[in-house]
């Protein structure tokens, strides 16, 4: 399986991961993804496959409503860059503007109904 390369905007997060070639992605329609408009990948990736380089704390973590998921972004930039799942904790969808290689406007998606979830 390729290795694929992500990052935040300013490089302070980044990380990688094996998957099939990517394809196509995922979008949900809660209140804070339909906000932020991010491709995921899909399927979600396990905790112990997701390799993480972060550079001066500048991780952080925003949670919202039932705070299952939990949404990482850079506090340098602010660039979000994955999150780990509602449905499945310890399964990691990263953004897929942040990974090389991909042009996220360019992959059909799926549209998973977060909203009613809430």
């Amino acid at each position: 399986m390729p290795v694929y390369k992500g990052s935040c905007h300013c490089g302070a997060v980044k990380f990688s991961f094996e998957s099939e070639p990517i394809t196509s992605g995922l979008s949900c329609n809660c209140s804070y993804c339909e906000r932020r408009a991010a491709i995921m990948l899909n399927p979600p990736v396990a905790d112990a496959d997701l390799k993480r380089e972060i550079r001066d704390d500048a991780l952080s973590c925003y949670q919202f409503g039932a705070k299952v998921a939990k949404h990482y972004y850079c506090n340098q930039c602010g660039n979000y860059t994955f999150h780990e799942t509602m449905r499945k904790p310890g399964y990691f969808r990263v953004n897929l503007g942040c990974v090389e290689g991909v042009n996220s406007f360019e992959l059909e998606r799926e549209v998973f109904n977060g909203r009613d979830l809430l």
